[in-house]
């Protein structure tokens, strides 16, 4: 029995006008695609699927845990930054909206080509959303972007300084010392040009050719983009050398909780490698991963993990094992615990009273 013309035009309205099909919709073609993506990205890449279960079916779970808790941590570490530069910059928001946003921005980061600008761009609106103003909000992307770098460079340096300190004679390799002195200069000059520009009086050119470029759309687009660049950049460079000092050490705890997460993960499955190879190991794999080949560097930094556990010691299967305990916690659970915070940010902001 057919349905009357009046059933069968309604129905489909109201399916696509039901907005939480839509979203769900969306989160499960973000997962699928992602899915798709480490399929190819790991195919022939991984040791017999026998042994390498085997290897996971041994390992030591408190150790997982433990890992897990790591994960965290690192991940509440960058909430807390969030919320102390922003509190700096004169807006206040909880921990528990900043939590959410960190796990939405992480999630966008690991799963979609240029990820790390559409996590900015996302946490900029989720944050104007908030009350928050969009100079504000790039003012404190800018400086957690160049705290990320320093908390890097700071953890190493600590920890090359700790070696040595324990053993004078430790071989320390140039290399990755070059990587480190590069990204404090990248900083510093990052924070001195911002404080530069800060104390230079602002000047409107003049002149017909810079009329005609004020009078085109292309213009005035690129004049308002350097307009907010520059504000966002003077914002974050007048903060106080204290407020820089609490975002370093904020994003070393980020940095140092994650790599203690993959130390836990080679603990689980027993690996022969040390936290001082380990540490190089994974210094070489954010410095890979910064190269945006694949989304989330699915497929190049789990090359690059197992290939460095086997050179310092560990069997293929093994490392196999530690890296994929370690990306599940760092990478594919964020995934879905990002999908399901954005959803409940956007509820938050549909049922917010007018």
């Amino acid at each position: 029995m057919s349905r009357p013309p009046s059933e069968v035009q309604e129905h489909p309205a109201e399916v696509s006008s039901h907005p939480g099909v839509s979203r769900w919709f969306r989160l499960a073609l973000v997962g699928v695609s992602v899915g798709a993506l480490a399929v190819v990205g790991l195919r022939g890449r991984l040791p017999d699927p026998g042994e390498f279960i085997a290897a996971l079916a041994g390992a030591g779970y408190g150790w997982v845990a433990v890992a897990a808790l790591l994960q965290v941590v690192s991940l509440a570490a960058f909430a807390f930054q969030q919320q102390r530069l922003l509190d700096n910059l004169g807006v206040r928001l909880r921990v528990r909206r900043l939590m959410a946003i960190t796990l939405a921005r992480s999630a966008l980061s690991i799963s979609l080509p240029a990820g790390a600008a559409v996590s900015t761009g996302y946490a900029i609106r989720e944050y104007q959303k908030a009350g928050v103003s969009r100079r504000i909000g790039a003012a404190s992307a800018v400086v957690s972007g160049l705290a990320s770098i320093g908390g890097l460079t700071l953890l190493y340096v600590v920890g090359g300084a700790g070696v040595l300190a324990r053993d004078p004679d430790t071989y320390l390799s140039w290399r990755p010392l070059v990587v480190v002195a590069a990204l404090a200069g990248i900083t510093t000059a990052g924070i001195v040009l911002g404080r530069w520009f800060s104390a230079r009086p602002r000047r409107t050119p003049a002149g017909p050719s810079a009329g005609a470029v004020r009078d085109s759309r292309a213009g005035r687009l690129v004049i308002r983009l350097l307009g907010s660049a520059r504000g966002a950049w003077q914002a974050g460079a007048g903060l106080r050398v204290r407020d820089w000092a609490v975002a370093l050490a904020y994003a070393a705890v980020n940095w140092l909780t994650d790599l203690l997460c993959l130390a836990a993960a080679t603990r689980a499955l027993g690996l022969p490698v040390g936290v001082t190879t380990l540490a190089g190991i994974y210094l070489g794999v954010q410095i890979v991963r910064q190269v945006p080949l694949t989304p989330g560097g699915v497929g190049v930094v789990e090359t690059a993990l197992v290939a460095g556990l086997t050179a310092s010691g560990a069997t293929a299967i093994s490392a196999a094992a530690a890296v994929l305990i370690y990306r599940l916690i760092s990478c594919w659970l964020i995934i879905p615990a990002g999908g399901l915070a954005a959803i409940a940010l956007r509820r938050a902001t549909t049922t917010r009273p007018e």
